[in-house]
């Protein structure tokens, strides 16, 4: 019940569906079955107290029996520390547990999607998984789907932009396009599963190699005393060029991660996605490093070590989810160094920050502009001051 599967949930709920939600966080749990939610998501939380009020939407920490089970859990990598020349690879623990979880529960006819992002295969070790618990494949139906949302704009991207649906066989495929287009507005393209998870990392990818030119090129401006948003505005006056905005880098669960998925399989020959995930993870630490010059510049200017403020922490603008954030991961590193307060509009607390508001946040002697949050638009930027997006 997260940022995927609560909004689906509801959405399902809304159109009258029954909806037994499963989460292992027992707080979110109480939350969702108070009729509120515990992440902010636009319009989210009126939607969620309807259909708890009028019973379609119930929280639990156990599955039941159902006519479809949609899987949507976190699907991270381990960093493999202890070796630094060894790349991220997939934990699908979380799916795992999951499909162990409803094996208990599946009966004939039932539907099984998976919307999580995972590498190419995951669905046929879903069906593999299944058949060890004792299921009978040929009397199920098994599929993979991916969301395709943009926070802050979930509830609305769910119903109208177009989903591709890949099973595991020509049935599983028909049966879960049927299940889609009872509620969704979009297009539905059939395909098999393996083509629908490729379709999913290639989109990310895709994304995250053209932010990593964005943010490459941003850096190459800055030490060559250019500024980069006039160049990218420029440039992009030549009828086929669409240069991305650059960032302080690149986070959130999807693009952040799901490009290694592809670098997982791909035997080396992933070499320019590869590079685009170091590109984009190297612009934060690029960022560190830049603020940290400013400042001893700042002291030997001015005598003492200047106070900094931290302007956003969520690894985008406008919501608060701070997951794989890398302006989160800024602003901790600096807080290490220096005397770092943060300030992000979207969430109350953090445990290892200082928050203030926006006002007490420009009185630092440095402001380091990380998330263009609407908060912090139309101010009056310092010489002193440092902006990254």
């Amino acid at each position: 019940m997260g940022y995927i599967g609560l909004p689906m949930a509801a959405i399902l709920a809304s159109n009258g569906y029954y909806i037994h939600g499963v989460d292992i966080n027992k707080k979110n749990i109480e939350i969702i079955n108070s009729g509120r939610t515990h992440f902010f998501e636009p319009d989210l939380d009126k939607l969620v107290k309807k259909v708890v009020k009028n019973n379609h939407l119930s929280a639990h920490l156990e599955p039941s029996l159902a006519d479809v089970f949609i899987i949507a859990v976190p699907t991270p990598f381990h960093l493999n520390k202890g070796n630094a020349s060894s790349l991220p690879t997939p934990n699908l623990e979380y799916i795992f547990n999951a499909v162990k979880k409803i094996s208990k529960y599946i009966k004939t006819g039932n539907l099984i999607i998976l919307e999580s992002t995972s590498p190419v295969g995951t669905t046929e070790l879903i069906s593999d998984l299944l058949k060890k618990e004792g299921i009978k494949l040929e009397e199920i139906f098994i599929a993979y789907s991916p969301e395709r949302v943009l926070p802050g704009q979930i509830l609305r991207e769910l119903i109208v932009n177009d989903r591709v649906v890949g099973g595991i066989n020509q049935m599983s495929t028909k049966e879960a396009s049927n299940f889609y287009n009872q509620f969704i507005k979009g297009k539905i393209f059939e395909t098999d599963s393996r083509t629908a998870e490729m379709i999913k990392l290639t989109e990310n990818s895709f994304r995250d190699v053209n932010i990593a030119f964005a943010n490459e090129l941003s850096m190459l401006c800055i030490d060559q005393n250019i500024n980069v948003n006039e160049v990218i505005e420029l440039a992009n006056r030549h009828p086929r060029v669409n240069i991305l905005k650059p960032g302080c880098g690149v986070g959130g669960h999807c693009i952040s991660v799901d490009p290694w998925f592809m670098v997982y399989n791909a035997n080396g020959k992933a070499k320019l996605i590869e590079q685009a995930r170091k590109t984009n993870n190297l612009k934060a630490d690029w960022v560190i490093d830049f603020v940290m010059k400013k400042v001893f510049e700042f002291e030997e200017k001015k005598g003492f070590v200047p106070t900094i403020s931290c302007m956003g922490l969520a690894y985008k603008p406008n919501v608060d989810d701070l997951r794989e954030s890398p302006a989160l991961y800024i602003t901790k590193t600096l807080n290490r160094k220096l005397k770092v307060v943060a300030v992000e509009p979207n969430i109350n607390s953090y445990d290892t920050l200082k928050l203030v508001d926006v006002k007490t946040g420009l009185k630092s002697d440095i402001c380091v502009f990380l998330v263009q949050h609407k908060e912090f638009s139309n101010l009056t930027i310092r010489n002193e001051d440092l902006v990254f997006y």
